[in-house]
């Protein structure tokens, strides 16, 4: 598979910028692999297609306020700092993305809030657009990381032109997340609603909970034709040995183990046995999963509608097969779904 067979024409409107009104009742595409039929419904109508002891398997990562504005020193230029991964607590050194990026030099000194209590001093140039900052302020860890989220803001994926609004901080969060250290949502779990979640668990349905901290890299551009040889940025995933137990019992007995979202899809894949069973995890993963790929794990998917090009893209048509997605996309916008995080969804099965 090429680069190029990702490739789809999206109408600028179909990306979403807001969210459904209420988070189940966006629209639901339903594949159905073996019968090779399409379905239009509405996310909650999802509970349909589930049985008792039937698995989902969900990430509970917690989006934290990763989008910082400060000021140059000297100059007083605004400069975008986008928080990506935390390297040393006690020194407080972090990843970040800046922008604009070729205002930004090694030693430069840049300061948040309106009382600049808040210094960071640029330590290192690791990409053309990252570098590493050391964070100054007189306080401790906890007192530091609460000035980190009073200053910072949702960060709202880049094509969302509008500015940030007090709702976005609740409705780009899962109801279930719980561990923080992501920078982008799980979007595929941003569809459920804490009376869809009940309903499931009332009908049967088991639950296990995985976390894989969302970093850019999953959506980080492919550059080169031949897919083999992109590379997927690191993210820390968790696996415990409880969520494993409660897959592998679904696995055992038979039952439809579903994963909501990509990038749970990647943790399940990350950790597999021999004889194709869940492992406990903990530690980085930077699985690509592009066609063919067999998956070993779950048999039944929840995912957006992604962009074209993108990787999640392309591990969508892995699993559900490259033409049939591209027939699914092509109705999808002919009927007007809504792509991107904010989106639509779709269940594989």
């Amino acid at each position: 598979m090429k680069l190029s067979h990702f490739n789809f024409d999206l109408p600028q409107d179909l990306l979403a910028e807001y969210p459904a009104e209420n988070r189940d009742e966006s629209r639901l595409m339903v594949l159905n692999r073996k019968e090779q039929t399409i379905e239009h419904k509405q996310f909650k109508d999802l509970i349909d297609y589930f049985e008792p002891n039937d698995v989902m398997v969900v990430n509970n990562t917690k989006v934290f306020p990763a989008r910082l504005y400060g000021n140059k020193e000297k100059t007083g230029a605004r400069i975008e700092v986008f928080l990506l991964r935390e390297l040393n607590s006690e020194t407080r050194l972090w990843d970040v993305l800046v922008d604009p990026a070729r205002k930004i030099r090694i030693g430069n000194k840049l300061y948040f809030g309106d009382d600049e209590s808040l210094v960071a001093e640029v330590i290192d140039n690791t990409t053309s657009r990252g570098r590493t900052l050391r964070f100054l302020y007189d306080g401790s860890y906890d007192e530091f990381r609460k000035k980190l989220n009073d200053l910072g803001e949702t960060p709202l994926p880049k094509y969302i032109k509008r500015d940030t609004e007090p709702e976005d901080e609740e409705r780009y969060q899962t109801i279930y997340a719980k561990n923080e250290g992501a920078v982008a949502a799980p979007t595929a779990g941003l569809h459920f609603s804490k009376h869809l979640m009940k309903r499931l668990e009332i009908k049967g349905v088991d639950f296990a909970e995985i976390t894989l901290h969302v970093g850019l890299g999953t959506f980080n551009p492919v550059e080169v034709e031949d897919l083999s040889k992109h590379k997927m940025d690191s993210e820390e995933a968790d696996v415990t040995a409880h969520a494993a137990d409660v897959i592998n019992n679904g696995i055992a007995n038979k039952k439809r183990i579903c994963a909501v979202g990509t990038t749970v899809m990647r943790a399940l894949e990350s950790s597999v046995s021999s004889d194709q069973t869940l492992n406990e995890f903990r530690g980085w993963t930077n699985k690509f999963i592009f066609p063919p790929y067999d998956f070993s794990i779950a048999n039944c998917m929840i995912t957006n509608f992604h962009t074209p090009k993108s990787t999640l893209l392309m591990m969508v048509s892995a699993f559900a097969g490259h033409d049939f997605i591209k027939e699914a996309y092509e109705e999808a916008v002919k009927e007007k779904y809504k792509f991107y995080s904010y989106g639509d969804a779709m269940l594989i099965i």
